[in-house]
Order: structure tokens, then C-alpha cells, then sequence
């Protein structure tokens, strides 16, 4: 039985999002976390938090073993975009587009039967 965990509208592009998630995907808990606590990324310490709710989650809601979790799914999906004006040359603007992204978690219980 899988278990999620959801982290919304976080200040992060969803494109750099997800070179992490790529990383991670299908591999058991303990080792994505060990890969996230020494990656230098923004993205690995905002999706570490989100493992540790989706690990918490089952152990707490479902009674799942940690040792024994893996990661089933990892999303990371685009959200609303803020939407800013920058002044330019000869009384013109640029857009600048501050992008965010909803995250995604599921891990579930490997059986090795």
C-alpha cells in the first residue's frame, strides 16, 4: 500500500525540480536520503523534506517498515506562476516569470517474497 506526501507551490522551477527527482525515482529510502543530505541542490533539500513526511506517514499511518520502503513516484509538477514587470531601456519592460512547482511523494513497501 502506498503512502504520499504533498509539498505545494514551492519557490523552485519544476525543470530543476525534477533532475533530482530522476535521480531518486525507484530507489530504496535510505539511500535517497543519503544521495539528498550531500547533493548541493536547492531542490534536494526541499525534496528531502518531503521523503521524510512520506516515510513518517507510513511508519506512523500505515505501520510500514522504513527499512523495507522505496520511492513508487515522484512528481514534481508545475504550479501557478508569479508574473513580474522589470524596467528596460526607452521606457519598455520584460517580463520575468518566477516559477513554482507542487511535489510529489509516494514510497511504498517493498515485499521480497
Amino acid at each position: 500500500m502506498a503512502t504520499a506526501a504533498i509539498m505545494k507551490y514551492v519557490r523552485l522551477s519544476p525543470q530543476k525540480g525534477r533532475l533530482i527527482a530522476n535521480e531518486i525515482r525507484g530507489k530504496q529510502v535510505e539511500e535517497v536520503i543519503n544521495y539528498l543530505n550531500f547533493s548541493k541542490k536547492k531542490a534536494a533539500t526541499l525534496i528531502k523534506k518531503v521523503v521524510d513526511s512520506a516515510i513518517a506517514n507510513a511508519e506512523h499511518n500505515d505501520g510500514a517498515d522504513i527499512d523495507a520502503l522505496f520511492i513508487k513516484t515522484i512528481c514534481v509538477d508545475e504550479a501557478p506562476t508569479l508574473k513580474r514587470w522589470r524596467a528596460r531601456a526607452k521606457g519598455r519592460g520584460t517580463k520575468i516569470l518566477k516559477r513554482n512547482c507542487h511535489i510529489k511523494v509516494e514510497v511504498e513497501e517493498r515485499n521480497d517474497d
